[in-house]
């Protein structure tokens, strides 16, 4: 059986590995950017797809840059490059515990002034972490974002910033909207199945590929689930290591849609126990999965998952049968 390293961002409180060559130290502005839309309070920002399927948007910090952050809804703080925050002699914060895929760490913290779509946040306590690991200069974390609703368009590639409080916007064709939860920062759906067994899915733009936990494994293990193609391994943002199997299920309903043969790895990953979810079928919704949509709509502050379904996608996706 093979075994390869896959890079992933899947996080919790800062995320995890990206890629193993180092970040640019600036991203370039991105040219045709309309302003921001008076009535909406919209501003889409023009987001590139990275090595291994990342994608970030340019950030601004304490009036430098831009520069190229990860977008990851599954890190519950926004995160900044060591290197990035010793050029920029960004000042200290107090240390914190960054829980990654693999584990838990302590890192040095820092606090600045971000800037994302023409909107000042103020960054407490920042996790710094090694910008080779990170694959990029920062992680756009919830706390940045938590009072937005964020829709990724994957078509156009770009990323629009609502306020929650804001009307949404008129449904498009093939819009459907999945109820969730708030758990510790993180978006939960319950009203989904995998290969017909109750699963819990977390909403998570930093992880490459979705990850399953033993759980889910096990129940799936009587229902068919596609054998093993390969050993890969998760790097985290402090080095470590973490194997899974890299594997296939066969059915993910997800409130009205199905999606079918989709690609997750097994793996115990931290982020479950971390969420109490170690001992009950879960699974982090990655970006192989949301990308097979033509648009996602995060909203945490309704709990609201939205999508719409494309005309056409690498994956059989569609919209479930009426009942």
């Amino acid at each position: 059986m093979k075994m390869r390293t896959l890079a992933l961002v899947a996080a919790l409180l800062a995320g995890t590995a990206a890629s193993a060559q180092p970040a640019a130290t600036k991203l370039e502005a991105v040219a045709g950017i309309p302003a921001v839309d008076n009535t909406t309070q919209t501003q889409d920002i023009g987001f590139k797809n990275e090595g291994y399927d990342r994608m970030t948007v340019p950030v601004r910090l304490s009036g430098n840059g831009p520069y190229r952050f990860l977008v990851d809804t599954g890190a519950d703080k926004t995160a900044i490059s060591r290197q990035l925050a010793g050029q920029l002699k960004l000042a200290g914060g107090t240390s914190t515990a960054v829980h990654s895929v693999a584990g838990v760490s302590t890192v040095a913290t820092a606090n600045a002034n971000l800037e994302l779509a023409r909107k000042d946040v103020s960054i407490q306590d920042a996790p710094l972490l090694d910008s080779a690991n990170m694959g990029a200069d920062g992680i756009l974390g919830v706390d940045s974002l938590s009072s937005q609703r964020v829709v990724f368009d994957f078509e156009g590639q770009t990323m629009s910033i609502v306020p929650s409080q804001s009307a949404e916007a008129e449904k498009e064709p093939g819009s459907i909207v999945v109820k969730a939860k708030r758990k510790k920062g993180r978006l939960l759906m319950t009203d989904a199945t995998a290969n017909g067994r109750n699963v819990t899915i977390v909403v998570d733009t930093g992880a490459q590929v979705c990850i399953g936990n033993e759980a889910l494994r096990q129940k799936l293990t009587a229902r068919n689930l596609t054998d093993p193609l390969e050993k890969v391994q998760l790097l985290s943002v402090t080095g470590e290591r973490l194997s899974g199997d890299y594997m296939f299920i066969k059915e993910l309903v997800i409130g009205g849609v199905t999606l079918k043969n989709l690609a997750v790895v097994f793996t115990d990953a931290h982020a479950f126990h971390q969420l109490d979810l170690d001992r009950k079928p879960a699974l982090l919704l990655g970006m192989n999965a949301m990308r097979a949509f033509k648009k996602v709509s995060i909203d945490f502050a309704n709990r609201k998952f939205r999508v719409v379904l494309p005309e056409a996608s690498e994956l059989d996706i569609r919209m479930a049968s009426a009942t």
